[in-house]
């Protein structure tokens, strides 16, 4: 399973089915679980740990040093969950001491072509990152977002679950749960309702969520204000969690 042209260090730990393709490179302190395959000229370097059924493919960068000036070499580490697809150019980079000492993506996430995952990042699962994306260090994002091509994304900031950016958006401040925004720089731009709908949402829950949107994005009043304002609801109680949630996190905050 391990192409002879390939250098895999003495010290890493694959499984016995993992695939290593030609002039891939992978160093020690790295492990890799069963029905992961590491495609040609990728390098994985350590302290990295891949879950199962992971699929690199060629040209990409994983587990390496962070571009971070403090980073001194210490011994930080990257771990990745189960079943995700890391394209071609992809750059996934190692932690540092100043943060958790790790970064880390979750499961069955796709991401495509050429996106950074920087230092001490936390991304979830069920999540797709477009080509040409890029997560500055210290970026959070929640499970089931989508992030569209060339967006770039401020150190520091929270992506909430199931929210999307448009293609070329530049995010400075956390995006709330569920939200859509677009532009440079990013303004909210409504809410992920078809994605709503794909989770079983139902209409009057879509309903009552829409007239939440419009009472915090577009009614002109303060956040504490208009959260103030939202009448009671389940799914609406559930989204001013999560809202709320962010607002206590937030160090940069809210795109609005």
């Amino acid at each position: 399973m391990i192409h002879p042209t390939a250098i895999v260090d003495p010290k890493a730990e694959l499984a016995p089915d993992v695939s290593v393709g030609p002039y891939a490179i992978i160093g020690a302190k790295v492990r890799i679980d069963q029905g992961s395959s590491i495609g040609p000229h990728a390098v994985v370097n350590g302290p990295t740990t891949l879950g199962k059924n992971n699929r690199v493919f060629q040209f990409a960068s994983v587990g390496e040093a962070c571009q971070d000036l403090k980073y001194k070499n210490e011994p930080t580490e990257l771990i990745v969950g189960d079943n995700n697809t890391i394209r071609e150019g992809v750059t996934l980079h190692r932690g540092t001491v100043q943060d958790r000492g790790i970064t880390q993506v979750g499961s069955n996430n796709l991401l495509m072509a050429y996106v950074h995952v920087a230092h001490d990042c936390v991304v979830g699962d069920n999540i797709i990152v477009a080509n040409n994306a890029a997560l500055a260090g210290h970026v959070r994002v929640g499970s089931g977002a989508i992030i569209g091509g060339g967006t770039l994304v401020h150190q520091f900031c929270q992506i909430g679950a199931y929210s999307m950016t448009a293609a070329g958006t530049v995010v400075f401040q956390d995006i709330p749960a569920f939200v859509m925004v677009a532009g440079n720089r990013a303004r909210a731009n409504g809410m992920n309702f078809e994605g709503m709908r794909r989770r079983g949402y139902s209409d009057d829950s879509i309903a009552a969520l829409r007239r939440a949107y419009k009472t915090v994005f577009r009614s002109g009043l303060t956040l504490d204000a208009a959260l103030a304002e939202l009448g009671p609801d389940a799914d609406v109680d559930t989204w001013v969690a999560l809202f709320r949630d962010s607002l206590v996190a937030a160090e940069r905050g809210i795109v609005r």
